[in-house]
Order: C-alpha cells, then sequence, then structure tokens
C-alpha cells in the first residue's frame, strides 16, 4: 500500500472507534447493574462493566496510536521503527497500520 492507502486505513479506523458511541454504553451498563438483582446477575453485570472498560482503554490506546501514526506520515517519517530506525515491513504495516515499531523490535519488547 502507498501513503494514502495507509493513511485511508488509519482514518477509517479513527472513525470505527470514535463511532462506537463513546462513554454511553458504558454508563448505561454501570446503571443497569445498580439494580436489584441476585448475586449471580449482579457478578455478571460487573464483569460487563469491567469488560466495556477494558475495551474503551483498548480503543483510547489505538486512538493515540493512530494519532501519532497520522502525525508521522505528515512528518515523512511513517514506517520507520520507533526502536531501531530500520523500515516496517509492508505486510507489519498492512496488518497494523499505526504501529510504531518492526515485528524484531516488539519481538523484543514481548520477551
Amino acid at each position: 500500500m502507498d501513503e494514502q492507502n495507509y493513511k485511508d486505513a488509519l482514518l477509517r479506523k479513527r472513525g470505527e472507534i470514535l463511532g462506537t458511541g463513546g462513554i454511553k454504553p458504558l454508563q448505561a451498563s454501570m446503571e443497569n447493574n445498580t439494580r436489584q438483582g441476585d448475586m449471580a446477575d449482579q457478578a455478571s453485570g460487573n464483569n460487563e462493566v469491567h469488560i466495556q472498560l477494558k475495551l474503551k482503554q483498548t480503543d483510547a490506546k489505538i486512538l493515540q496510536a493512530i494519532e501519532e501514526a497520522l502525525w508521522r506520515l505528515e512528518k515523512g517519517t511513517y514506517g520507520v521503527c520507533r526502536d531501531c530506525g530500520e523500515p516496517i515491513a509492508a505486510a507489519r504495516l498492512d496488518a497494523i497500520p499505526w504501529t510504531r515499531v518492526c515485528i524484531t523490535c516488539k519481538a523484543k519488547q514481548s520477551a
């Protein structure tokens, strides 16, 4: 993909995240969870709120990475590994266009 295709993919993903309704679904779940119910209902409700909160946190991290990738596109440093300075493989950028690091540096982080 060329840079315009990556930019389009980044903008599309950003739109998906921003179009999920923000925090409202989480607030609704929390309000529903305050209703009376048996212990299993309350535990299930707590679990659902926890999962939704984790998803919101993940979305926020991806959104930040997308904004950084768009900034790197403008700056002309998109597709270069933040850690080693080597080019990031096109296959990796195709899969995760907001990535900051090459697969080698990512593997070192995970180890």
